[in-house]
């Protein structure tokens, strides 16, 4: 057995994100791995059962041995067995995010010998994560150009404080992922989303951040037809609780999002012209995924056999994170061209570059 990787969990984002991509990365290369410092600058340090939940997921999955994994922990180690597929559940007990957790598991669930059933339970729309929406609506079609292929059934919906939400997740095993070039972004043709209501709050809520998303959308984009549909979410939400997602769609395939949660205190309106405004300046770049898709498409990009390429808009702290974790173990270099355009505005193309097993 090699000595374990040495992640310091405190560098660059200093957050989960450090925790999902070496551990998902330790799971498929086999390597063992020592994370320390984990979320060090927080101000609550330390492991929180979202993030524990989604290393004993990984642990699950690959038959390994975890270390130091309890509530308020900052070193961890993991040492990886053998991918299993099948049944697997995850329980964050709390609204803690079940897209957070897939992060974590759909790329491990990727290299099983078979397919393999997730439960995830925790909140389905969460603050500080992806909406289930996005996953299902952005996140899912670019992964899928990958050669990723699961399925999502959303049972319940969970939001903050009280969690109790669960969707089912499918995970059909690949061989290997294919690369992926992402660099024409074509002209925006579509926009489309959804605004809800869950529990006992009123539907007027869910017309006002749609007309109020609408009118902001329509103060920079005239041409377009703006469809964002007003829903009362009635049996499968557990709790209550509000929220918006507007989605974007090219000539090219390409999909970038906006969206926002209400908080108790918080007008409609603020919500609908929220998610607007991040649409909006997700659009604005000339790069072909919006801000929250490039982070979570590197460590694919990592695993793929062959060169990717794919433009994005300013580049994350989140993403420089995952670059730092992915490089630190894979014989993955990922390179970083800054294409023309003012500070804003630029683009720049994500590239990995390795040598490819055959």
């Amino acid at each position: 057995q090699m000595d374990p990787v040495e992640v310091d969990g405190s560098v660059l984002e200093g957050g989960g994100q450090i925790l999902r991509v070496s551990a998902a990365l330790s799971c498929i290369t086999g390597s063992s791995i020592k994370i320390t410092k984990i979320r060090a600058g927080r101000s609550t340090p330390g492991l929180r059962p979202q993030h524990l939940s989604g290393l004993q997921l990984v642990s699950d999955l690959c038959s390994g041995v975890l270390q130091g994994a309890t509530i308020g922990s900052t070193d961890i180690s993991l040492t990886p067995g053998k991918i299993r597929s099948g049944n697997h559940t995850a329980d964050t007990q709390t609204a803690g995010s079940v897209c957070l957790l897939l992060q974590v598991a759909l790329p491990c669930a990727l290299f099983a010998e078979s397919s393999s059933q997730l439960c995830l339970k925790g909140g389905t729309n969460a603050e500080m994560a992806p909406q289930i929406d996005y996953t299902l609506k952005v996140f899912k079609p670019i992964v899928e150009k990958f050669g990723v292929n699961f399925d999502c059934d959303v049972r319940m919906r969970g939001f903050y404080p009280k969690g109790g939400g669960e969707v089912r997740v499918s995970v059909s095993p690949v061989k290997h992922l294919q690369p992926v070039v992402l660099t024409d972004r074509g002209t925006i043709t579509k926009i489309h989303g959804r605004a809800f209501v869950a529990g006992v709050l009123p539907y007027k809520l869910a017309k006002d951040m749609c007309a109020a998303a609408v009118r902001t959308i329509r103060k920079e984009i005239k041409e377009l037809y703006i469809n964002i549909q007003a829903l009362q979410e009635k049996d499968n939400a557990y709790g209550n609780g509000n929220g918006i997602i507007i989605i974007a769609e090219s000539s090219t395939g390409c999909l970038f999002a906006g969206s926002a949660l209400g908080k108790k205190g918080v007008y409609a309106d603020k919500v609908g012209i929220e998610a607007a405004e991040m649409l909006l300046r997700n659009i604005r770049h000339n790069g072909c995924v919006d801000e929250f898709l490039q982070d979570q498409l590197i460590i694919f990009m990592a695993l793929a056999n062959g060169t990717s390429r794919i433009r994005t808009g300013a580049v994350t702290l989140h993403t420089q994170t995952a670059i730092h974790v992915a490089e630190q173990l894979t014989q993955v270099r990922l390179t970083k061209t800054l294409g023309t355009g003012k500070q804003t505005n630029r683009t720049c193309e994500l590239m990995n570059k390795k040598t490819p097993k055959n």
